[in-house]
């Protein structure tokens, strides 16, 4: 006696021919109506459309994706595992490609090549539509790949050693130039500049940006390097504050972590903030800022502005755009009161 074919407890999952069925149209109208194109009428791609939902259907992903030639999803890779620049970026990338109906896939590659080689390997397995390359510095990176031609690639809070590589990054420089104008402004004379390794591009391009801003007033620059940490904030100061030599009425820092570090030696050793001496940090991480006393004005690089751009540029070309080049976008400043500016102006600007 022949055994018994097990019975199966799976609903079969409606298709498009029972949709069609239902709403008594053809399956090329109902394919019409729920892919949006042809000519119908708005009553039956209504009709259609209610029929869909009240039966459960649910359009099959990867056959849309070959008729429209679209996976509508893309790719996120970076290096960032702590997320600090990263997660603000691709917060925004998701919110601005979400908007499209664009799913995002976001990997880890910690910095490890053969790493992110096989990352990329399953997203290009996935027919993605694009590509965004984002890290925890802006520093030059080789070029992701290789690709296939024609395939979308953003560069975010990094850029590839490339020249028509499409790259959105903080404006660094004139950053800079905000953070030690604004100490200018308030009349301090003697603005030091502690911040991190030479080695890396962002510091550089603060320096620049602050030492254009002393040349406009005619004022000597004073620049410390070392480690990215409260630390060095505070060995900084008790360097600066030690001997006879002239002490400086404004610091200007490369990162928040640094400021914090100053703030809190400065208040060791009894001197006032801002009274005596104003500080100014940059990156604006809040963790930092807001915490000290007093609470840190910072230069804000607008990460969440650049994930919107990078989604808009990633969309347009996905749409058939071809855009290139190197874009530095603009930072803000964030007033609050280690600065010595007045409590009504403790906002971005």
């Amino acid at each position: 006696m022949a055994a018994k074919k097990p019975i199966s407890t799976r609903a079969k999952a409606p298709t498009i021919r029972d949709v069609a069925r239902v709403a008594n149209v053809s399956i090329g109208t109902a394919s019409k109506a729920l892919n949006a194109n042809g000519r119908l009428s708005t009553d039956t791609r209504e009709k259609i459309k209610r029929v869909a939902l009240e039966i459960g259907y649910r359009p099959n992903d990867l056959a849309q994706s070959l008729h429209r030639s679209k996976s509508m999803t893309v790719g996120v890779i970076t290096n960032d595992s702590f997320g600090r620049f990263s997660f603000p970026i691709f917060e925004a990338l998701e919110e601005r490609l979400a908007a499209e109906g664009i799913a995002v896939f976001m990997c880890n590659a910690t910095d490890d090549p053969a790493r992110e080689r096989q990352h990329l390997d399953q997203l290009l397995g996935k027919r993605i539509d694009g590509i965004v390359v984002t890290a925890r510095r802006t520093d030059n990176r080789p070029p992701i790949g290789p690709l296939p031609v024609g395939l979308p690639v953003v560069y975010v809070f990094t850029h590839a050693d490339e020249d028509d590589a499409l790259s959105l990054l903080p404006d660094d420089e004139s950053g800079a130039f905000m953070a030690t104008q604004h100490l200018t402004a308030l009349g301090r004379k003697r603005i030091v500049h502690i911040t991190g390794p030479d080695r890396f591009e962002a510091v550089r391009l603060r320096i620049q940006g602050y030492r254009r801003a002393l040349k406009d007033q005619g004022l000597n620059e004073q620049i410390h390097h070392g480690p990215w940490s409260e630390a060095w904030g505070r060995q900084a100061v008790d360097k600066l504050f030690s001997g006879e030599a002239p002490k400086p009425d404004a610091l200007f820092c490369g990162n928040d972590q640094i400021a914090r570090g100053v703030v809190e030696a400065l208040r060791d050793l009894g001197i006032g903030v801002p009274r005596d001496v104003a500080v100014v940090g940059f990156d604006n991480w809040e963790v930092m800022t807001e915490a000290a006393r007093p609470p840190i004005t910072s230069i804000d690089m607008n990460l969440k502005a650049l994930g919107r751009e990078a989604g808009e540029r990633l969309i347009a070309m996905i749409s058939g755009q071809k855009i290139r080049g190197a874009k530095r976008m603009p930072c803000s400043l964030v007033i609050r009161k280690s600065c010595g500016a007045s409590a009504e102006n403790s906002s971005e600007v």
